[in-house]
């Protein structure tokens, strides 16, 4: 990224921040050894930090998705709406189509393969406490409207703020590339060297060290139950986890530090073909009428339960509502949260030239309608299923429940096989990044980190996502949504922060203070024309002010008069810095 309308600065030597760096890491060694010495320990230590948060601070978590989703759509439709992440006038660096594809690969593309089916067909079985039903026409709507509430609005809101405000801080105001510089207006000019600045940095590797590794771990977890089904392995140990989180590392490791861009970039676009492929099928070989009319139904349910999801708590719903939040959407906010640093500074580096208006469109609702159709297709091929009476849900593990779908439609072992491929993939393609993120944050906003803390950072994203399913024992994912609740929670309020400080920027933006004294002159100027005797021959021209105009007819370089400034335009003996006017009709 580079600072607005100029080119790319010389960094120079990537120089590391020892403070951010040093603590994070010493941090994430310690949990790692932590966790294979004493697993027992640390599994309780975890699971009594995660109950007393989830008693008592679970609602912050609830609060600030939604308090995101309306603010960024608020600044959509609001007078900021049309300021540019850069210079005036700027061009978008991306087409448009290219822009959309890119931020929806980064986004989620590991959980949409691992939840696409198995969420509404969890929630049809089981739905949330006090709504409906099991496996009845209400628990279809109800399915479909909770997964779109937790991968629609929510998600990419959370992403788009922060998008915003670093695209806005880095490209419209010259700053560093880190995110604590979308904080200057609250900690000053130091920015990134304030102790509060190297807090916000070393917040955000944090959580995205751990939001990584929950997507690996996620994606271990579908990739194991594959190599099951196909006859592959025989054992679901953790011991395979573990290898195959070793194998899938040690690829986004080498990705990482190759330097092949493009490369990365031709495997982001051949997983996305995969998947509309995959889509596709299931679409034709599914039940493709009702996969059609789950589109309007998840829309209607989606906005008619909208009000009633984001008011959830553990406070009117008992231990049952508690342990529903927990499992599902303060899992999801705080996932969100933690891969917001890495997705943000995706999205803004990508969004150069955008207003903040096209911005929210772009990021916000594309996805959001993407969202619809994937698990309009994925969720009601795995709903409709169950209800021929093949029973795919099984014993409801989540990570099982795509290939039993797959089982009972043509061509088994080509699409399982897919399903693995598009799983690693999204990881590798996704993970090199963050672990670039990572190392740019410890690195003082480098774009280009010293390969060696990527390997760093690859490597223990690879540790905290074995340490984090080693834990979870037999049910695995809890592992996961324990330290991926404990690393969000800070940056959960650091982002409430940051909306205060995005909007002490824009109300400073030179757009906006040009707007506000343009109106005032205007305003001033048709006062002071509109007492004069010669109204209706009124007009407005933009001149330059002389020391010895009268102030009844000249106010701040606007003349407001029946015959014209008194200097005139057309005067060729002093020079005007600005000249125009406007007639009425």
């Amino acid at each position: 990224m580079t600072a607005t309308g100029g080119a790319a600065p010389d960094q120079g030597p990537p120089r590391t921040d020892w403070w951010i760096y040093g603590i994070v890491a010493a941090a994430c060694i310690a949990f790692v050894i932590w966790g294979f010495v004493s697993t027992d320990s640390l599994a309780t230590t975890a699971q009594n930090m995660l109950d007393w948060l989830l008693t008592n601070v679970g609602w912050v978590f609830v609060i600030v998705s939604t308090t995101l989703v309306v603010f960024a759509l608020w600044l959509a439709f609001s007078k900021y709406g049309k300021i540019p992440l850069g210079a005036d006038g700027e061009r978008p660096e991306f087409r448009t189509v290219s822009w959309i594809a890119m931020m929806f690969s980064a986004g989620m593309g590991i959980g949409l393969i691992f939840y696409g089916m198995a969420e509404p067909l969890m929630h049809f079985m089981d739905p949330p406490p006090g709504t409906t039903s099991a496996e009845t026409d209400q628990a279809i709507r109800t399915a479909m409207a909770t997964s779109m509430f937790h991968w629609g609005l929510h998600p990419w809101s959370i992403y788009a703020v922060l998008g915003l405000a670093l695209g806005y801080s880095v490209f419209r105001r010259g700053r560093p590339q880190l995110i604590s510089s979308a904080f200057v207006p609250l900690f000053g000019h130091k920015g990134a060297n304030s102790p509060a600045g190297k807090v916000i940095d070393g917040l955000a590797l944090f959580a995205t060290l751990f939001g990584s590794a929950a997507s690996l771990g996620l994606g271990a977890l579908q990739i194991r139950t594959g190599m099951q089904e196909a006859g592959w392995i025989k054992s679901l140990g953790t011991t395979v986890l573990v290898v195959i989180i070793v194998v899938l590392t040690c690829c986004f490791i080498l990705s990482a530090v190759s330097g092949v861009a493009k490369g990365i970039q031709w495997l982001s676009n051949i997983n996305m073909v995969l998947a509309l492929l995959l889509a596709v099928f299931l679409f034709v070989v599914g039940p493709t009428v009702f996969i059609l009319d789950l589109l309007p139904t998840t829309i209607g349910s989606y906005l008619q339960d909208f009000p009633r999801m984001i008011s959830l708590s553990g406070a009117t719903g008992g231990d049952a509502m508690q342990d529903y939040l927990s499992s599902w959407t303060i899992f999801y906010w705080a996932w969100w949260i933690s891969w917001t640093p890495f997705v943000g500074m995706f999205l803004a580096r990508i969004s150069r030239g955008r207003t903040i208006r096209q911005f929210v469109a772009g990021v916000i609702m594309v996805p959001s309608l993407v969202s619809l159709f994937w698990f309009a297709t994925f969720g009601g091929t795995a709903i409709a299923d169950q209800q021929n009476g093949n029973n795919p849900y099984g014993d409801g593990s989540a990570e099982g429940i795509t290939f039993n779908v797959l089982k009972d439609l043509p061509w088994t072992g080509i699409t399982s096989v897919l399903v693995m491929i598009l799983v690693a993939i999204f990881f590798v393609s996704g993970a090199d990044a963050a672990s670039i993120v990572m190392g740019t944050l410890s690195q003082r906003g480098n774009i280009e980190p010293s390969r060696w803390i990527v390997i760093f950072w690859g490597a223990a994203t690879g540790a905290v996502a074995a340490v984090m399913l080693v834990i979870g024992g037999d049910d695995a994912l809890s592992g996961i949504q324990n330290l991926t609740f404990i690393s969000a929670l800070p940056l959960a309020i650091a982002l409430l922060l940051l909306c205060i400080s995005l909007m002490r920027d824009l109300q400073t933006d030179p757009m906006i203070l040009r707007e506000a004294k343009g109106g005032e002159m205007l305003e001033t100027a048709v006062v002071v024309g509109a007492a004069r005797d010669d109204w209706h021959d009124f007009q407005l021209e933009i001149t330059e002010r002389l020391p010895e105009e009268d102030d009844d007819v000249a106010v701040d370089g606007v003349s407001a008069n029946g015959t014209g400034p008194a200097k005139s335009a057309d005067a060729e003996d002093e020079p005007l810095e600005e000249s125009g006017s406007t007639n009425p009709a």
